[in-house]
C-alpha cells in the first residue's frame, strides 16, 4: 500500500511541470505594452500642426492622421495649397507636396 501511494505521489510530482507548460500554451498571448506604445503616434495632432506651421506664412486648413504620418493641409498667401508631411513618431517635418 505504501509503495502504491509513493508511486502515485511520484507520478503527480513528475506531471506537475507538464501541466504548467500546457496551461501556459493555452493562455492567449497579449501584446507587450511596449509594442503597443510603439504602434501609436507619439506626437499629437496639435503638436504636428504647430511644427508644420513654424516659419510659414499662411493659414491652417486641416490635418489628418495616416498611420505613422500626420498630414497638415496649409494654404500659403496667394492661394497655393500644400500638404505638409509630419512624422507621427518624431514630430519631424518630412516634406511637402
Amino acid at each position: 500500500m505504501k509503495r502504491t501511494s509513493a508511486l502515485i505521489a511520484a507520478a503527480l510530482v513528475a506531471a506537475a511541470p507538464m501541466v504548467a507548460v500546457a496551461q501556459d500554451r493555452e493562455r492567449p498571448q497579449r501584446p507587450d505594452r511596449r509594442e503597443q506604445a510603439e504602434d501609436r503616434p507619439r506626437v499629437s495632432m496639435a503638436q504636428a500642426v504647430q511644427r508644420a506651421s513654424a516659419g510659414r506664412a499662411g493659414r491652417f486648413l486641416g490635418a489628418s492622421n495616416r498611420g505613422d504620418m500626420i498630414i497638415v493641409r496649409w494654404e500659403y498667401p496667394g492661394g497655393r495649397v500644400a500638404d505638409i508631411l509630419v512624422d507621427g513618431r518624431t514630430g519631424r517635418v518630412i516634406g511637402e507636396r
